[in-house]
């Protein structure tokens, strides 16, 4: 087959943990290696945002093109207001696509914006279209707590124009899909759900000791979050757990890192708010000397981190999937998560870890007091999440995401 990848606002090459890079990436990076290495070619189109960067990346990393093509500025920018750059995005990939000869037997697209391109480039070239939304506006909107965080009127309409249109349409979750039927009036009989995968080659367990040597860890505990500095990760909750952990056992003072992989956190001409915010939390807390923002890290040395890690956190508001529950699973170090999206899913109750209402500082606490406290309990959840986790080994969701492109095109 040959498969066009539509990811307009991020590229999977980009290093994760910045305000725009995170599970798409990692999702479009790996299921574009598991096709390509089937023989499939694969051209993942995303928009340049460094004109340093060329323009063609031939497939030396994952086996598939990686085309940048110019479309608005060429740095990065603002998501919400790539729309009116996206005509120019779909003649871009047009052109290269008459210049390399060919023509694509599916558009698989990523996000909202990707959906919009795909069917303009199928009313040139028609091949059908596979949708994933990676995470839904109506649901953001639900969970925004200010009013920059809101998604727009127009993204909420044409997320629900490509649920009309699209041929296939991947939910990652149930719960996700029934958000799509809910929210959008989806045709449910288009929507196949099928989850993230996780590569158990690179997420796997590493002994504490090796790790936390790997990483220079120097406290006895550590309670980690790995993913985008972003008021929907409810960061601020997991803070407020964390002082009261400490409250209820002072011991722990000088001997914890509360530690954060991702964000910008060198990147001064950006300025951040919600950085700023949980800055002054920390302090206002009373736990900001135990608070490391370690910043963006390699996807090869997250299983490091992972493994050196007591447990891991993911307190979010909203999260479609939640990938990072699943590499922390993968590399045996059990997870706490909000009860919600995604991630009431992946984590599975008192087996690889707990699941806890969102926006619940206490109910957070509770857990992670209780996990710190209990090292055979971490053990067995851990050992328990490794197995659950290579259930979700890419190359068994490439299989079914395979499945999906030849019904489509069968149909």
């Amino acid at each position: 087959m040959n498969i066009a990848m539509l990811s307009v606002h991020t590229c999977p090459l980009a290093t994760l943990g910045g305000k725009e890079t995170g599970g798409m990436n990692v999702y479009v990076r790996e299921l574009s290696r598991q096709l390509a290495a089937r023989g499939h070619r694969v051209d993942i189109f995303t928009r340049s945002q460094d004109p340093a960067v060329p323009h063609e990346v031939p497939g030396l990393e994952i086996g598939a093109y990686v085309h940048h093509v110019p479309a608005g500025p060429e740095a990065p920018y603002n998501k919400h207001r790539l729309f009116d750059y996206l005509p120019e995005f779909v003649q871009g990939v047009q052109a290269l696509t008459q210049a390399n000869g060919i023509r694509y037997d599916v558009y698989h697209s990523h996000y909202w914006l990707s959906g919009w391109v795909a069917r303009e480039l199928q009313k040139n070239q028609f091949a059908p279209i596979v949708q994933m939304f990676h995470t839904l506006g109506a649901m953001k909107n639900r969970v925004a707590r200010r009013g920059d965080d809101h998604e727009t009127a127009r993204r909420i309409e044409i997320e629900r124009e490509i649920m009309q249109f699209s041929d296939r349409i991947i939910a990652a979750t149930p719960n996700d899909c029934q958000h799509m039927i809910d929210l959008y009036d989806a045709p449910v009989k288009h929507i196949d759900v099928i989850p993230p995968g996780v590569d158990t080659s690179l997420f796997r367990p590493i002994p504490q000791l090796d790790a936390r040597n790997h990483v220079a860890a120097k406290e006895d505990r550590t309670v980690l979050f790995v993913g985008r500095i972003d008021p929907i990760k409810g960061i601020d909750v997991w803070f407020k757990a964390m002082a009261l952990v400490v409250n209820e056992n002072p011991s722990l003072r000088g001997r914890l890192c509360i530690c954060l992989v991702g964000g910008d956190v060198d990147d001064e001409a950006m300025p951040d708010a919600e950085m700023a915010r949980l800055q002054a939390l920390k302090d206002e807390l009373g736990i900001a000397e135990m608070v490391t923002f370690l910043g963006r890290r390699s996807q090869e040395s997250l299983p490091f981190f992972y493994a050196s890690a007591d447990v891991v956190v993911m307190p979010s508001l909203y999260e479609s999937f939640g990938m990072a529950a699943l590499e922390a699973m993968a590399c045996g170090t059990p997870v706490v998560a909000s009860d919600v999206g995604g991630l009431s899913f992946v984590v599975r109750n008192g087996e690889t870890g707990y699941l806890v209402p969102e926006n619940d500082p206490e109910a957070l606490a509770r857990c992670l007091g209780r996990l710190l406290s209990d090292s055979d309990l971490r053990r067995r959840l851990g050992e328990r999440g490794v197995q659950v986790a290579s259930e979700y080994a890419w190359t068994r969701i490439a299989d079914r995401i395979e499945a999906v492109y030849r019904s489509a095109i069968q149909r």
